[in-house]
């Protein structure tokens, strides 16, 4: 299965990296790598997230929480798309 990042999940991955490195750049970049491995399981675990119940179809939408950042995600045959990521304090995105 494909791996695809939309340009909204890319933008949120630099900003909140950018926003832990003004108080721990060791850190930002820890972390960072941290949620991209932990995102590149998702071709092998695609239902590792739990269902979006507000999507349209819930179980093709799901959010992975990691640590304090949420990673959501829809799946379909050949691929998994992020769509957005962001720190879980936030809110929803």
């Amino acid at each position: 299965m494909k791996l695809v990042y939309t340009d909204e999940a890319i933008e949120d991955l630099k900003r909140l990296r950018e926003f832990i490195a003004v108080h721990n750049p060791s850190a930002a970049a820890r972390i960072a790598a941290e949620l991209i491995a932990k995102i590149e399981l998702l071709p092998d675990l695609p239902k590792l997230g739990a269902p979006v119940e507000l999507a349209p179809v819930p179980d093709s939408v799901r959010d992975m929480v990691f640590g304090k950042y949420v990673v959501r995600y829809s799946v379909h045959t050949s691929v998994i798309i992020i769509l957005r990521v962001w720190l879980g304090l936030e809110g929803e995105r």
